[in-house]
């Protein structure tokens, strides 16, 4: 059985048993939640989130690219939501990888160099930081007002805020 096979089992399994809203595309909440794509980060657990209460975006990394940038101009604009949350993680993948290593393992399998940034990191909270200013730079976001971020403890589950000080000059 494929992994895929697996998953669809257990959503047959499941059944309708989901709780929440799916009466519209707008989350009740009002909030975009970005994330990495580490599977360590459930984030409706994390959060005790009900279906149609939150839009949840994840890259890896969790951080504020170009596409996600898109996706949050949306949220906002077309469906409502008024603050944005960011979390980023211990112990993250970006965190072991560097811009040019990556970038030229890449090239050398394929013979083509990436346009797009890989966003590596080594200081997670660094990492919080750029990314909030990003979102509150940014021409699309009109709502910057509410944006927090924060790093989530893989191993114990703990959410730590991040100081946004300095995220002009980020």
């Amino acid at each position: 059985m494929t992994a895929i096979d697996e998953l669809l089992k257990r959503n047959y399994e499941l059944g309708n048993v989901v709780p929440g809203d799916r009466s519209s595309a707008k989350p009740s909440l009002q909030v975009a939640i970005l994330t990495c794509m580490d599977s360590r980060i459930r984030v409706f657990e994390i959060f005790g989130l009900k279906q149609g209460e939150a839009h949840v975006l994840r890259n890896a990394g969790g951080v504020v690219t170009d596409d996600a940038i898109r996706s949050l101009a949306l949220s906002q604009r077309k469906l409502g939501t008024r603050e944005v949350l960011l979390v980023h993680h211990t112990n993250c993948g970006l965190e072991m990888v560097t811009e040019d290593d990556f970038k030229d393992e890449l090239e050398a399998d394929t013979g083509l160099r990436p346009t797009w940034a890989v966003e590596a990191f080594k200081v997670v909270e660094q990492s919080v930081r750029g990314s909030m200013a990003r979102l509150r730079r940014s021409p699309f976001i009109p709502h910057t007002d509410k944006i927090r971020g924060f790093v989530y403890d893989v191993h114990t589950g703990e959410l730590r805020e991040v100081d946004a000080v300095d995220t002009a000059a980020a």
